[in-house]
């Protein structure tokens, strides 16, 4: 078995400027993620786990924490009892970053449906985390970083609209995104001036690039006729505004 990577590394070269990344079919038939590195390549699943194990034999090691949990409620009738020690929260913690590293890359790819999957899984940590760690470091540790993902689970879920030509769609998940990163800086006393700013240029770039409808059209032509004082153009395109409200166009 030939071991050295340099033959397979030398058909790749690295990039330090630039997420060096591609999606290959592995061995298995599975699809991969590969990226190179400074000193090499790393490998991760596309879809599942990233690392492509299966904690105590769920999908990730989320699905299983809350397996514990829904059946503590259904043998007890409440969840007092369950809790996340520290060995659970490093864990879990470890779990998160492999579903960063995953998505951090997807995002380079422009792969945005995944990207909202993965950034949705690591959300779902952090609640859980929140809710029952047992030690108030954990949870003040992983709240440290659910302004950042929440703006890249906002991100990617506007750009999935704006794949679709729903600018509108996009600029309402931005308005959510916000919302909720400022709910996160007023509960937690978390700075996240970066994530609503990174955001707020976003909606401004989607504004400005949003294509304009008929009736917007004709409105700026009939406020500009006025503004030249051109009544009787002005009037028709009055006319012509009330009639595409009439019929919805």
């Amino acid at each position: 078995m030939r071991r050295d990577l340099n033959p397979f590394l030398s058909n790749w070269d690295y990039d330090p400027t630039d997420i060096c990344v591609r999606k290959i079919q592995g061995l298995d038939g599975r699809k991969k993620l590969q990226v190179r590195l400074d000193l090499g390549v790393m490998q991760m699943e596309l879809n599942d786990r990233p690392d492509g194990t299966r904690p105590h034999g769920h999908f990730s090691l989320l699905e299983y924490y809350l397996d514990q949990l829904e059946a503590e409620q259904a043998q007890s009738g409440t969840d007092e009892n369950f809790y996340l020690d520290r060995e659970a929260c490093l864990e879990l913690s470890q779990e998160g970053l492999l579903f960063y590293h995953r998505y951090v890359c997807l995002m380079r790819l422009g792969d945005f449906e995944a990207v909202a999957r993965d950034t949705a899984h690591n959300l779902a940590l952090l609640d859980l985390v929140r809710a029952y760690a047992k030690n108030e470091q954990d949870r003040e540790i992983f709240e440290h970083y659910r302004p950042y993902v929440l703006m890249i689970h906002t991100r990617a879920r506007g750009e999935v609209c704006l794949q679709k030509g729903d600018h509108s769609g996009a600029l309402n998940h931005i308005e959510n995104g916000i919302d909720k990163i400022q709910t996160c800086m007023a509960n937690s006393g978390i700075e996240a001036d970066e994530e609503i700013e990174a955001l707020s240029e976003w909606a401004e770039e989607i504004e400005r690039d949003r294509p304009i409808t008929l009736q917007q059209k004709l409105a700026q032509k009939l406020q500009k006729a006025i503004a030249e004082e051109r009544y009787e153009q002005a009037a028709r395109l009055r006319d012509k505004l009330i009639s595409l409200e009439k019929n919805n166009l």
